[in-house]
């Protein structure tokens, strides 16, 4: 068994975003994702292969998607981003923390 808290042990700000895999199974993994006034670079899109489900669990966030859709996040917010939708992270605020689950087919 293993127990931890999701705000826990929480690096100090970085370069660029924290990313931890929390669990990892054949066609699933969670991770905790820690941002600190982070954004994509200019130009830079994710396109993944899985469904990926994210929580905001602290701070707040706006994601953009590449149709010009913008989806602000504050605690609390999920959002199901569908395999092969393209997105990037617009912005992000100070200490924020995100639970993201991938999953497969």
């Amino acid at each position: 068994m293993r127990a931890a808290n999701l705000f826990a042990d929480i690096p100090p700000p970085a370069a660029g975003e924290h990313f931890e895999t929390l669990l990892a199974r054949p066609g699933l993994r969670i991770e905790r994702i820690l941002s600190h006034r982070h954004a994509s670079p200019p130009g830079f899109w994710y396109e993944q292969p899985d469904d990926e489900w994210v929580l905001l669990a602290r701070g707040c966030a706006e994601l953009e998607f590449d149709d010009g859709r913008r989806q602000a996040l504050a605690p609390g917010d999920w959002l199901l981003i569908p395999a092969g939708c393209r997105h990037r992270v617009a912005a992000t605020g100070p200490d924020t923390v995100w639970l993201a689950v991938h999953a497969g087919p």
